[in-house]
């Protein structure tokens, strides 16, 4: 039987840009960084035979992030007309205990947000903005 969840993983672009916004800007904790080379595996378990890449394991309270640059091949970027709506687009979820100090702090720092926290349920807000990568994060406090 399964347990939960246990980390969601991303593929980034530039590993040490992505490391310094998840924990300088978001609070994760760096955990440990691995080289992956062809002798690791990776390859088949990820369905690319042959591929590196340099692997980061960002923790929180609760669970993981897990950050992928895939050395070789390097990935592409998302579609620029990609929509929330599109079939397996996900987004990164982060708690808060103040959102509205939260937004404004990384609104100074030059993150990308969708628009101001809107107030989702009584008592529940939400806002997202963008990471390094244009990929898609939430900040949400109840």
């Amino acid at each position: 039987m399964l347990k939960g969840l246990e980390h969601v993983g991303l593929s980034v672009s530039d590993l040490d840009r992505s490391i310094s916004f998840y924990c300088d800007l978001l609070g994760l904790k760096l955990e440990r960084i691995i080289e992956c080379g062809e002798e690791m595996g990776l390859g088949e378990v990820v369905g690319m035979p042959g591929c590196t890449a340099r692997i980061a394991h960002l923790q929180s309270e609760k669970a993981m992030l897990e950050l992928f640059e895939y050395t070789s091949p390097r990935g592409r970027s998302m579609a620029p007309d990609r929509k929330q709506a599109d079939h397996g687009f996900i987004h990164a979820g982060f708690t808060t205990e103040d959102l509205h100090a939260d937004y404004k702090r990384l609104l100074e720092k030059g993150v990308r947000f969708f628009g101001e926290p809107v107030e989702f349920r009584p008592n529940v807000w939400v806002v997202y903005f963008y990471g390094p990568d244009g990929e898609v994060c939430e900040l949400r406090q109840v």
